[in-house]
């Protein structure tokens, strides 16, 4: 059975949901490692930059403190200096705490022993006696300028340290995002993809059937009930086939009903209507005795109208014993040409009545085919009468045949130059009792019997017969038999 739409459909909005939710997940965890990599930039290595820039900026301005001290002796400067040194200490250990680059680590502590000689030096030379304004001792000023740019190249090199850091962490940033970005693209288009087969079968294993059913049905509606439908569908649309079946199979009852209704109607009616018509004929031909003009004329109408409806009663028995598989062929090597004149005689007197041409286009070697003659006769007989029927005064009727050696078969075309087929009825023109054909505003008159029985007749020699028409342009009836070599075994 499978399982029912509703599932099915959940199932498939859940699993596209399932893979856009994979690719929204992976675009956030990479969104968030850039994020990341931001954020420690903007915590860890910006400060630590400008930190690194401040203590430059403090040991250069305790410097020009202690140069003035040292030139003038005077306590404010002393002071100040001082307080420079401490708070340069302060930011010095506060970044050390802070780092966590063993190379970075290394530099500050480079920075901080070079900081404590150069306060060492200092106090030195602030002891040293007798304390003369603006006379240094002649080392110092040299020592104090070298210990002052080791340092400031240490700071000078641990910011270019970080900004390398920077540069690294913006660069792998880039990339990341460059990555996240192209991944993500290509999984939302294979995410697309994938919904879209998802869906694509989804909705092929729901349509599929319905497909068959619709499909199933037309032929119903065609009167070809035939075998039940057996396909694997979902459990909802399973219900709608077993219930086509069940109608399929009850309207396959009322036909084979109304055919035995037919069949059995018409079998009661063949021996009256026999009877009247031996009947009508002894009064024409006058043996009970004279009748008078106006009584010959109501009798030649009741026997033309005897003779018609027997017609009738035996194409609807035919036609019966055919649908049940129960009409006797003697089909036989048989030649056509001999059938085609047979036929096109039978005819002529009408066909001259209605000024209608009657054209025979044969191949001029014989023709022989594997037919019943009297059948295959009956096919032609109801195709020309049909078609001379519909063809206007004056216009012709043409009989084709084109033989087909390699494939064994032989095309027989009726044409007419009458109003046509509406395309409406085409698919029906062939059922019993339809007559969807009409000449103008006027209905053709007719039993709607000839094209069901020649179908049925064509179809039992292992041909098929079809209709090709435009509404204007008349129409082609057109039908294949079996080719046979003169005096060969069917």
């Amino acid at each position: 059975m499978g399982l029912p739409i509703f599932w099915r459909l959940v199932l498939t909005i859940l699993v596209i949901i399932g893979v856009m939710t994979g690719v929204t997940i992976y675009a956030l965890f990479q969104l968030r490692q850039i994020t990341i990599l931001t954020t420690e930039m903007a915590v860890s290595h910006y400060p630590a930059i400008e930190t690194s820039k401040r203590l430059t900026t403090l040991l250069l301005g305790g410097i020009q403190s202690e140069k003035k001290f040292l030139a003038v002796r005077d306590p404010a400067f002393l002071l100040q200096s001082e307080e420079e040194g401490e708070e340069f200490s302060r930011t010095l250990a506060t970044l050390r705490a802070t780092e966590r680059n063993p190379q970075a680590q290394k530099l500050l502590a480079d920075v901080e022993r070079l900081r404590r000689e150069q306060v060492n030096l200092f106090r030195q030379e602030t002891q040293r006696q007798p304390a003369i304004p603006g006379r240094l001792s002649p080392s110092y000023e040299s020592t104090r300028d070298a210990i002052v740019d080791r340092m400031t190249q240490t700071l000078q090199a641990y910011t270019d340290l970080r900004q390398a850091s920077v540069s690294i962490g913006i660069s792998h940033a880039y990339a990341s995002a460059a990555k996240a970005e192209a991944a993500t693209r290509h999984l939302i288009v294979v995410a697309l993809l994938f919904g879209l087969v998802v869906a694509g079968i989804a909705s092929y294993s729901i349509l599929r059937p319905l497909r068959r059913v619709q499909s199933h049905i037309k032929h119903i509606g065609q009167g070809n009930f035939g075998a039940p439908l057996q396909i694997s569908a979902p459990q909802d649309l399973q219900e709608l086939v077993d219930t086509v079946n069940w109608m399929g199979k009850k309207l396959q009852q009322l036909d084979d009903m109304k055919s035995e209704f037919l069949a059995h109607v018409s079998h009661e009616l063949r021996t009256p209507m026999a009877s009247i018509q031996e009947g009508t004929q002894l009064l024409l031909d006058e043996i009970p005795g004279p009748v008078t003009p106006d009584q010959k004329e109501t009798l030649r109408i009741m026997s033309d109208s005897s003779r018609r409806l027997i017609r009738l009663i035996s194409t609807i028995l035919d036609l019966s014993k055919m649908e049940a598989g129960m009409m006797e062929y003697r089909i036989v090597p048989t030649d056509f040409h001999r059938l085609v004149e047979v036929c096109v005689n039978k005819i002529r007197l009408l066909a001259d009545s209605k000024h209608v041409q009657i054209l025979s286009d044969l191949p001029k070697s014989r023709l022989w085919i594997k037919a019943d003659f009297m059948r295959i006769e009956q096919v032609l007989d109801n195709l020309l009468s049909n078609a001379l029927k519909f063809a206007p005064e004056g216009s012709v009727v043409r009989i084709l045949a084109e033989a087909k050696p390699k494939q064994g078969l032989l095309l027989v075309s009726v044409v007419d130059h009458g109003p046509g087929i509406n395309p409406e009825d085409l698919p029906h023109i062939f059922e019993r009792f339809y007559q969807g054909r009409s000449q103008g505003s006027r209905a053709v008159a007719g039993s709607g019997l000839g094209l069901a029985l020649a179908k049925q007749v064509v179809k039992a020699h292992g041909g098929r017969i079809w209709i090709e028409s435009e509404r204007g342009k008349g129409a082609t009836v057109k039908f294949i038999l079996r080719l046979a070599k003169e005096g060969s075994e069917p």
